[in-house]
């Protein structure tokens, strides 16, 4: 996302040579490449320049919709479609339904037309580049699983758009308050249809089962809010009251919807946030603790892949 929303010129040259992205972080070792790397940095930036954008604001105030979010919104819809279409199946394990793999294979077949679908035409190169993240933002289908890796993936997969100048800086809330929310919708429709494993999940270490971005941004909703406190988001009254405004409260409704027992031992990270001060704070302290788990953890950076959009190579000077 550049910073000046009247500089309309595309951000990457025509001639540019797109790739259909590989692993590059292979061993342990590699993990310092990958802090070094432009993927990085990109990456870093889109999350917290939309985190900036957000700042203040609720999920059902005004803001642009452009052709190209629309044109998401009809992606996310087909999505959505094909889980109606495929049913789970009879099977003897409740985890991980295999119906899910016929699910996938869909995507996997269809993924760069649909990609195709959204970006501009003199653009269309990038489709095969770019179709790789969407099919790594929906879980794994042989493990039958869904983390915060396959979550990244779609952030990346958005973070291509706006690289290839699909998407503009005009377009930040619409990115997640249309976009994102809604790709969060067809997520907990397929965690929930096909019963899909937590990837790498720490139980109740960790902070949700699944998702982690929405807390990140949903938190930056609340800064400054006059009378929602941290506090406030494990009262199940305010929750039901105010989810459609914001996004922090839908992943708590979610997770009161599939966990039974008190709140304090199923989502024990997230009742330690109910108790600071301030949504500043907490946003703050979210990010620190992304980088932490997520960013800076092996088993979650070995599966990601690096192309000409989301380069391996290290920062320039």
């Amino acid at each position: 996302l550049s910073s000046s929303p009247e500089d309309d010129t595309p951000p990457i040259p025509v001639c540019q040579n797109f790739m259909v992205p590989k692993k590059e972080i292979s061993m342990f070792p590699d993990m310092g490449k990958w802090k070094r790397s432009q993927a990085y940095a990109d990456y870093m930036g889109f999350i917290l320049t939309l985190n900036e954008g957000v700042k203040g604001k609720k999920l059902t105030c005004e803001y642009k919709v452009s052709e190209t979010i629309e044109k998401l919104l009809v992606l996310l819809g087909t999505l959505d479609r094909w889980i109606d279409e495929t049913p789970p199946e009879d099977q003897p394990s409740r985890f991980g339904n295999k119906a899910y793999r016929t699910w996938y294979a869909k995507l996997d077949q269809e993924a760069e037309g649909l990609v195709a679908a959204v970006i501009p035409e003199d653009k269309a190169a990038a489709a095969p580049e770019i179709a790789v993240y969407l099919k790594e933002a929906v879980g794994n289908s042989t493990r039958i699983d869904y983390g915060t890796g396959h979550e990244a993936a779609f952030a990346i997969f958005l973070c291509c758009l706006c690289k290839i100048g699909a998407l503009r800086v005009d377009d930040q809330l619409a990115i997640i308050f249309k976009v994102f929310d809604r790709y969060l919708v067809v997520m907990r429709k397929l965690q929930k249809t096909y019963r899909m494993e937590p990837a790498g999940s720490q139980g109740v270490w960790g902070l949700d089962d699944f998702q982690f971005l929405p807390f990140i941004w949903g938190s930056s909703q609340f800064v400054d809010h006059p009378t929602l406190e941290p506090k406030h988001f494990v009262d199940e009254k305010v929750v039901n009251e105010n989810h459609h405004d914001y996004m922090f409260l839908e992943c708590i409704k979610f997770i009161n919807e599939m966990k039974t027992g008190p709140f304090a031992e199923h989502s024990n990270q997230l009742w330690n946030i109910s108790a600071v001060p301030t949504w500043s704070k907490v946003n703050q302290g979210l990010i620190r603790m992304y980088k932490a788990e997520c960013l800076e953890k092996f088993p979650v950076i070995q599966h990601f892949k690096f192309g000409s959009l989301i380069s391996i190579q290290p920062v320039k000077p």
